[in-house]
């Protein structure tokens, strides 16, 4: 049986690549839905978790008044292609309690980015990897390191590097 067209196929003999999520909330027990989140990345097909980063307790970003986020990063090695990974997380963001629609910036119950998938790079409507606020979030690039201090971000660098520019004030890390 093929594929139709423009269809991504999850390919079971497809080549495992890293890939790294970051996992953010601010509502109802904020670490509670972290670590949950992260135990149901664990679920997805063809995915191992492979590393987590500690909780890290942040400001929010952006224009709306909202309590304070917890995020994380999870590594994967994952044999899904990238559209895939991604409609699998939102599928999860669902499954975990994420209302549609989210304000920009706004609270929510969770959030999972696709932020590095392998050396690949993509800009098509719906999907954009590396995630383009990779080299400018401390919330993210804090946990990444922790985890993976020597991923190349293409095109962005190596996140050792693009850590050390960032504003780390006022984060503060919370117990695995």
């Amino acid at each position: 049986m093929s594929a139709s067209p423009g269809v991504a196929r999850e390919d079971a003999s497809a080549r495992w690549v890293p890939a790294y999520v970051a996992l953010g909330s601010n509502l109802d027990d904020p670490a509670r839905q972290v670590r949950r989140a992260l135990e149901a990345l664990g679920t997805l097909p063809d995915t191992l978790v492979v590393a987590r980063s500690s909780l890290y307790r942040t400001a929010p970003m952006g224009p709306v008044p909202q309590p304070d986020f917890v995020n994380a990063v999870a590594g994967l090695l994952t044999r899904l292609d990238a559209r895939s990974l991604l409609r699998r997380l939102k599928s999860l963001e669902t499954q975990l309690g994420r209302a549609v629609p989210v304000q920009r910036w706004g609270p929510r119950l969770i959030d999972l980015d696709l932020l590095v998938h392998g050396t690949e790079r993509v800009a098509e409507e719906g999907i954009t990897v590396p995630h383009p606020g990779v080299a400018e979030r401390a919330f993210v690039l804090v946990p990444l390191a922790e985890i993976s201090a020597g991923l190349v971000v293409p095109g962005m660098g190596r996140v050792s590097a693009l850590v050390q520019k960032m504003d780390t004030t006022g984060m503060e890390r919370l117990d695995r």
